[in-house]
């Protein structure tokens, strides 16, 4: 639970950083941070379920940056 706290905060931090760099809209940034809080809560829900789904830097930047489908893919890749 602690590795998907800290590859949020990294993430989040990250993304800020580059926004500011790139003056990307406000709206696009915040986009970015629900998709990856929506990624974050998805991914310890299915680690809850009970399904086996390695949770590390790589799957919690798929489930940040595509949400509910970087959950799902990742779902998919562990099964694989």
């Amino acid at each position: 639970m602690l590795e998907i706290i800290a590859s949020l905060a990294v993430g989040i931090l990250l993304l800020s950083i580059a926004a500011k760099l790139l003056d990307l809209p406000l709206r696009l940034l915040k986009k970015f941070i629900v998709n990856s809080v929506v990624g974050a809560v998805l991914l310890s829900i299915v680690k809850l379920l009970g399904f086996h789904v390695t949770i590390n830097i790589f799957t919690s930047l798929a489930a940040g940056i595509f949400g509910v489908p970087g959950v799902l893919m990742v779902l998919a890749w562990s099964y694989l």
